[in-house]
């Protein structure tokens, strides 16, 4: 374990784990690309040269002077009713070929999950290789929205003007994400790097559309091709919405158009005629990790006594019980709120003490997932409650929305 992410780190075959320097930046820029996109490169610099970010957000493995593998740890920050959550996201990951296999990825995240916890996040989230970053604590919780494919467009022409995305926007994008997100019970929302760095980068294009001065509308998409993605929409009203469609299909007439679909957001209303719903044919989760159980419980106390008092559950005087089997987290119910946490040693059976049994595999998606206490319990033998009503209360399904640095589509 790394117990100083900012010490350098002697490894095997005399490699070492440090910080990012400037020196690495043009190495770590090539095996990026060599490894990833092109893009990537750049997308690393918009990263480490930002204020915000820094080279300290970067580690890098080394043989001698020679970059043989990286990753960089990304500021985050989850909302659930009102709560909000520290968190790091884990990106620009690469390994070069002749180093593979050497754990050199295991101990990159062993750094970033130090810098993590340094930093105050009480959780991470990740797009990423299936399965692979489980294997790093790391679980399927949150649903990734379906790309749609658009079968026609909004007669008629709008009189407002689609334009790039310029720094001077990013309020105006910001609030409209925002009320896009107002919505869902689970949100991440950009930083403000991360709009600097996406106005800057070249895997996605930030665009406006515009009306007497003022920003109505806002999409993310792919660059040209044959194919195009329009994410992130949000709009002022189902107007403005139509004309963002309209208008992103005349920048590339005759391309396909697939649209994510943010479902009881305006745009997600206004494109209902125009695109075509399909069923779901495979899972796509985000990754989220819970790092500390208790101290993530504990930040949520003022959301779980609002669900308890919501659905009219007196239990003062008496502990919630939630077992990961392993361990055991009491919280106290006062009469005006919840006590601290107190984490406890292993409960094999949390229904004996009126409490629930959720394996720690499934507990991110306990809290952050679209199935809640009640839909794990259909599916997952290790997921139960001995009080149905209690922690169908303090769990239930969740709807979501995460824009993250990467569009997690291509």
């Amino acid at each position: 374990m790394i117990k100083n992410h900012s010490a350098a780190v002697p490894l095997a075959d005399g490699l070492t784990l440090r910080q990012a320097g400037p020196a690495d930046l043009d190495q770590i820029g090539a095996l990026l690309s060599a490894r990833g996109e092109p893009d990537d490169a750049i997308d690393h610099r918009l990263v480490v040269t930002d204020p915000d970010a820094g080279l300290p957000a970067c580690a890098v493995v080394v043989d001698g002077d020679r970059v043989v593998s990286t990753a960089t740890l990304l500021d985050e920050e989850v909302r659930i009713g009102g709560v909000r959550l520290p968190g790091g996201q884990v990106e620009l990951v690469a390994t070069d070929s002749e180093y593979e296999g050497r754990g050199l990825v295991r101990a990159l995240m062993h750094w970033a999950h130090e810098r993590s916890a340094a930093r105050g996040h009480l959780v991470q989230a990740m797009i990423g290789i299936p399965y692979f970053y489980r294997l790093f604590g790391y679980e399927y919780a949150i649903d990734i929205p379906q790309a749609l494919n658009v079968n026609s467009f909004p007669p008629g022409e709008g009189t407002a003007t689609l334009r790039p995305a310029r720094p001077s926007d990013i309020p105006a994008m910001a609030a409209l994400q925002a009320s896009a997100q107002s919505g869902f019970d689970v949100t991440m929302p950009h930083s403000a790097a991360c709009w600097r760095w996406l106005l800057e980068h070249e895997s996605s294009n930030l665009l406006v559309l515009e009306q007497a001065g003022t920003v109505i509308a806002i999409a993310r998409t792919t660059p040209p091709g044959e194919e195009v993605l329009l994410a992130e929409a949000a709009a002022r009203d189902e107007a403005a919405a139509r004309d963002l469609l309209r208008g992103v299909a005349a920048l590339a007439p005759g391309n396909p158009i697939q649209v994510v679909h943010r479902a009881g957001t305006v745009t997600g209303t206004a494109w209902e005629e125009f695109i075509e719903h399909a069923p779901r044919r495979s899972a796509e989760q985000y990754y989220i990790r819970i790092p500390d159980v208790a101290a993530l419980l504990d930040r949520l106390r003022p959301l779980f006594w609002q669900r308890l008092t919501a659905a009219g559950i007196d239990r003062t005087g008496r502990d919630i019980v939630i077992s990961t089997f392993g361990a055991h987290h009491r919280i106290p119910v006062l009469a005006n709120g919840l006590g601290e946490v107190v984490t406890g040693g292993a409960i094999q059976s949390p229904g004996s003490v009126g409490g629930a049994g959720v394996a720690p595999d499934h507990l991110a998606a306990l809290l952050f997932g679209p199935h809640g206490m009640e839909g794990l319990t259909r599916f997952r033998p290790d997921v139960y409650a001995a009080d149905e009503e209690l922690f169908q209360a303090l769990f239930p399904p969740l709807t979501a929305d995460v824009l993250s640095y990467y569009l997690p589509y291509y």
